[in-house]
């Protein structure tokens, strides 16, 4: 039996502990602790909180004009010149795993080529599913330490009746570390969050279309929390099979008015302690006030990471974030809602959900557990 992490562990020890001593957990607690768990996991990795906002930079203010159809068009350009194809496919461990609702799977960690990098990832199947059964769930993790294999075994009990419907599809980025208990694998690469990560992730689904029998190719969802929101927002962008996001507290815009004040502040000296600022400030805009890199490389930059800019491409999509985010302000939220309402597009495909005091944990975001499962049930049983 393959272990979690000890955060993990300690979690699902209580669910178990329950069991054995033969306490009966009613139907609404259950879903409240299942709910618990992942919040537990996913505070205790949670992003940093947003720094004081300096004082504007007005030089600055080209940066975060509108972008252009032409710059659209140059983004997605970039999108279709890439090889997201899985070279070089690797299997490094293989495993019995304890999903939620008890249902029993195996977990493989496997490996393979993108960009010339080897890249790790988990793939977990429920036992027993018949080919081409099940959907496929690329679960997109936050902040950027990494991954645990055990997150998304944690993310089974959120989903109730619906644990044991899916093939899991967990993506380490690269230059990250993909746990597995005490084993640890770290994929190649220079970090390139939100960027290619999504290269990561797709090249990781292509292997699962290619190499896992029970995976039903034409039902294909992702879900992400804070960096891993926008990573399966841009999925979605960049891949048409991608039939439904789920997406809690991510960043959407890079144009807005939020990403501005992290920039302007960088700009300053002071680099906010969140995935990517400092990878985008070392690469991109040091040089860029240096006058090593131009505007509109900058720009492109910015827009590649901006799906609120795509949503044209979004095929479904639900949405989670607090109004009391202190790591990803909801007005990133808003920006890709506003784009999404200016398209026409609203219920059922496209679902807003925004909770008054909500944090960046998605325990204060009351309901979004039943939510994403009743989103969600048509995938599974879309008759």
């Amino acid at each position: 039996m393959i272990e979690c992490s000890c955060v993990e562990s300690t979690a699902l020890t209580a669910v178990k502990s329950a069991g054995r001593q033969g306490r009966r957990i009613p139907s609404h607690g259950r879903a409240v602790l299942r709910f618990s768990l992942l919040a537990t996991f996913l505070v205790s990795c949670a992003d940093s909180p947003v720094a004081p906002v300096s004082d504007p930079a007005p030089e600055l203010g080209a940066l975060f004009t509108r972008p252009t159809a032409a710059e659209k068009e140059a983004v997605i350009a970039d999108w279709l010149a890439r090889d997201v194809s899985a070279q070089g496919y690797r299997e490094e461990l293989s495993g019995a795993v304890t999903l939620g609702h008890g249902v029993g799977a195996t977990l493989r960690v496997v490996s393979h080529t993108v960009t010339g990098a080897r890249h790790f990832g988990a793939i977990i199947v429920p036992d027993g599913a018949a080919a081409g059964t099940l959907p496929v769930l690329v679960y997109a993790h936050g902040g950027d330490r990494g991954v645990s294999a055990g997150e998304a075994v944690i993310l089974t009990t959120l989903l109730g009746n619906l644990a044991g419907s899916f093939v899991y599809v967990v993506p380490s980025f690269r230059s990250e570390t993909l746990r597995v208990g005490s084993a640890a694998w770290t994929s190649e690469g220079e970090a390139s969050t939100w960027d290619y990560d999504v290269d990561d992730a797709l090249a990781l689904l292509n292997l699962v279309i290619a190499h896992v029998p029970a995976a039903d190719t034409t039902r294909l969802v992702a879900l992400g929390q804070s960096r891993g929101g926008n990573v399966a927002l841009l999925m979605s962008a960049r891949d048409p099979r991608i039939d439904a996001v789920v997406e809690f507290f991510g960043p959407t815009d890079f144009f807005d008015s939020f990403v501005r004040e992290i920039i302007e502040e960088a700009a300053a000296g002071s680099v906010r302690d969140l995935p990517g600022v400092a990878m985008l400030n070392q690469r991109y805009l040091q040089p860029f006030l240096s006058g090593a890199v131009t505007i509109d490389e900058m720009r492109h930059q910015l827009l590649l990471r901006s799906s609120a800019h795509f949503a044209d491409r979004l095929r479904a999509a639900q949405v989670h974030h607090g109004t009391a985010d202190n790591v990803v302000a909801v007005s990133q939220a808003h920006s890709l809602i506003a784009e999404l309402e200016a398209l026409g597009r609203g219920p059922p495909a496209f679902d807003f959900h925004i909770y008054s005091g909500g944090q960046h944990d998605p325990f204060t975001l009351p309901g979004s557990a039943e939510r994403t499962i009743a989103y969600l049930e048509p995938v599974v049983r879309p008759d």
